[in-house]
């Protein structure tokens, strides 16, 4: 190999490295040329598929056009043997042969472009089809180098939040209202073992005592109607059985004086 050769493969390295690294750096750039290229390549099909399509087309009318030619010289010949132009009616006879003819190779071309063009629109859809894959895909990879980016400063920030100077200051703030809460509890505790303190204690203390008299109070009063409400009921019946007594005694006495009655 040549020295030149050797050269330009080397510069056709290098900048194949550098265009390489352009690309690492802007992908959506190379997916919206990748992009761009399918839909060039697709008008270019379109193209050649749309003159494809208009031979079909062409000779579908063709054929159309032959079919009526094919019918009229038919009724022509009808015409001319009723007229006995037998003249007429052999020209007329080799114009439908030919016309016969022209239509059977016509049809084969028919058949042929026609199978064309179904093919070439299958392609260009299939090809359609590809760059709109090409879209969503590049919509799903582009949002995943967002995702990771995003998530890649996610954990950066994560990693030097421990000697992050602010950070830090932060726990050092933190501490001393520490230190200063507990300051203020033990000034509490202090406070709680002085002379307002202990009244203040001694007074609830009062209270409650006073709120429990009052409370056995009013359960001696309740068993004190409970008591009175027995010996009510108690005194009732006794003098309901004293009543019983008095009737029972009282009829005996009259069975008595009626036997009497009768002996005497």
């Amino acid at each position: 190999m040549g020295f030149f050769a050797r050269l330009g493969n080397m510069i056709s390295g290098f900048l194949n490295l550098f265009i390489g690294k352009i690309e690492e750096k802007n992908p959506a750039a190379v997916f919206e040329a990748a992009i761009q290229d399918h839909k060039a390549k697709y008008q270019d099909l379109k193209k050649a598929v749309s003159n494809i399509v208009f031979l079909r087309n062409k000779c579908e009318s063709e054929l159309e056009a032959l079919n009526t030619e094919l019918e009229q010289v038919k009724v022509d010949l009808q015409g001319a043997i009723v007229t006995n132009q037998d003249d007429l009616a052999l020209i007329l006879l080799k114009k439908q042969d030919q016309l016969e003819e022209a239509i059977q190779a016509k049809e084969i071309e028919l058949q042929g472009v026609a199978k064309q063009a179904e093919s070439s629109m299958e392609q260009l859809r299939e090809f359609e089809a590809r760059i709109q894959d090409l879209k969503k895909q590049r919509d799903i990879k582009l949002a995943q180098l967002e995702n990771a980016i995003a998530r890649d400063k996610i954990n950066e920030a994560m990693s030097g939040l421990s000697t992050d100077a602010s950070t830090t200051a932060l726990a050092e703030v933190l501490d001393s209202i520490d230190k200063r809460v507990a300051q203020a509890d033990v000034t509490a505790e202090l406070t709680g073992n002085s002379l307002d303190s202990q009244i203040a204690e001694a007074r609830a203390a009062g209270k409650k005592q006073q709120a429990l008299a009052r409370l056995e109070s009013m359960k001696q009063a309740q068993l004190a109607g409970q008591g009175q409400e027995s010996d009510a009921k108690e005194r009732l019946a006794k003098l309901k059985a004293a009543q019983q007594g008095g009737d029972s005694s009282g009829s005996s006495s009259d069975d008595v004086s009626s036997a009497g009655g009768k002996t005497i």
